[in-house]
C-alpha cells in the first residue's frame, strides 16, 4: 500500500486543527525583565534547530569541555554540520511548573507540597522566573511569572483537588505558549508532574502537540505518579531508525503519545521522563531536574534535508566516554511560504 504524501499529511493536520476546538487564551504573564547584555545566547530560526544535549556518566558526574568534534549529529540517518556553544547553558530560565490537580493526584499532594524550596535551583540566580500552572480536565494558571520562591511556595502548599481529568496534551500545549511569551534569551523549560496517561484533553491533538513542541526550544522535563522504579526516556525506548520516513515516524510517536504522554513529549524536546514512589525519591528527581538543565550542551544545526515534516535526530559522543547521551529526538519543519 502506497504511503499518502505530504501534501496529504499536511492536510489532515490542517483539518484535525481547523476541526478541533482551540483552547482558551493563556492568562498573559507579566514580561519578564530583559536579559543582561553580556549574556551568551543563541538563537533559533525556521532552519536553525536547537538541541540542548546532556552527558552523564553512570555515576551521575557530567562530562565537560567537549567540543563542536566530539559530538555527531544524525537527521534522519545524515550527519549534519553542526555548532556547539563553548559555555554550558547558563542562561536564565523561563520556568513553568504544571502540576495535575485531577483524579488521583490528590494523594500526592504530600509531596508537591514539599516542592518549592526545590524550586530554587532555578530561581537562585535571580535571574530566572517561574509561573504554576494546575491542570485537570483544563489548564489554569494559578501564579504568574514570579522570582519569588515563596509564593511558588504557599500555592504548592494549598493546592484543589480538581475533577476526575488529566488533560496533559491541553496542558503541555498552554504551557508552551506561555513559554513562548518569554524572550529567547531565556532558556524555556516545562516542569510537568502528573499521571502517565491524558485523560479529558479536548482542545489538543497528539498531531499537534507534536508539531507545536518540535517547532519550539522548549525543553520538557517529566516526573509522573508511580511506584515503579524511575525510568529515563532514552534507556527505555530508542525510537531512533534511519529506515523510517517522516510519515510513519510521525505515526509511531503519535500511537506512543496513546500510552505514556508524559515520557514522550520529554524524550521529544530532548528532556527526561521519570517516575517516582515516595518523598525522598520525588524531591531527588526534581532537584536532578533542575541540576541537569544547567549542564547541557547546546549543539545547532541547519538541516541539510529541507522536506517539511517530522525529522528523527540522533546525538552521540565520538568516543565511547561511557556516559548517556540525552537529546531531542525530533523536530518539526515547516514548509516555506
Amino acid at each position: 500500500m502506497r504511503l499518502p504524501s505530504f501534501a496529504i499529511l499536511f492536510a489532515a493536520l490542517a483539518g484535525s486543527s481547523a476541526a478541533a476546538q482551540q483552547l482558551p487564551p493563556i492568562e498573559p504573564p507579566r514580561p519578564m525583565p530583559p536579559a543582561s547584555g553580556n549574556q551568551p545566547t543563541i538563537r533559533v530560526t525556521a532552519r536553525e534547530v536547537l538541541v540542548p544535549t546532556l552527558v552523564e556518566k553512570s555515576d551521575g558526574s557530567i562530562v565537560y569541555g567537549l567540543k563542536q568534534n566530539d559530538f555527531i549529529l544524525e537527521d534522519n540517518g545524515v550527519p549534519q554540520k553542526i555548532r556547539v556553544q563553548e559555555e554550558m547553558d547558563n542562561a536564565p530560565v523561563a520556568l513553568v511548573v504544571a502540576v495535575e490537580e485531577g483524579g488521583a493526584s490528590a494523594l500526592e499532594f504530600g509531596k508537591l507540597a514539599k516542592m518549592g524550596p526545590l524550586l530554587d535551583l532555578y530561581l537562585s540566580d535571580g535571574r530566572g522566573e517561574a509561573a504554576l500552572v494546575g491542570f485537570d480536565s483544563k489548564p489554569h494558571l494559578i501564579v504568574d511569572y514570579t522570582h519569588d520562591g515563596d509564593i511558588l511556595d504557599n500555592a504548592l502548599k494549598h493546592l484543589e483537588p480538581g475533577d476526575g481529568g488529566a488533560a496533559i496534551l491541553d496542558t503541555a500545549s498552554y504551557a508552551v505558549d506561555l513559554l513562548q511569551t518569554q524572550p529567547k534569551e531565556y532558556r524555556r523549560v516545562l516542569l510537568l508532574i502528573s499521571e502517565r496517561r491524558d485523560h479529558g484533553s479536548r482542545h489538543t491533538r497528539p498531531e499537534q502537540l507534536v508539531r507545536k513542541i518540535g517547532q519550539t526550544d522548549v525543553l520538557v522535563l517529566s516526573v509522573s505518579f508511580s511506584p515503579s522504579r524511575a525510568e529515563l526516556a532514552h534507556d527505555v525506548k530508542d525510537p531512533y531508525d534511519p529506515t523510517l520516513n517522516m510519515v510513519s515516524a510521525l505515526a509511531m510517536v503519535v500511537k506512543a503519545f496513546r500510552k505514556n504522554v508524559s515520557k514522550e513529549i520529554a524524550g521529544m524536546s530532548g528532556g527526561e521522563y521519570t517516575t517516582f514512589a515516595g518523598d525522598k525519591k520525588f524531591e531527588e528527581r526534581v532537584a536532578d531536574a533542575a541540576r541537569h538543565v544547567r549542564n547541557r550542551y547546546l549543539i545547532t544545526f541547519s538541516p541539510s534535508d529541507a522536506t517539511p515534516g517530522l525529522h528523527t535526530i540522533r546525538v552521540r559522543t565520538a568516543q565511547d566516554y561511557g556516559a548517556r547521551v540525552v537529546a531531542r529526538a525530533d523536530y518539526w519543519l515547516e514548509a516555506p511560504e
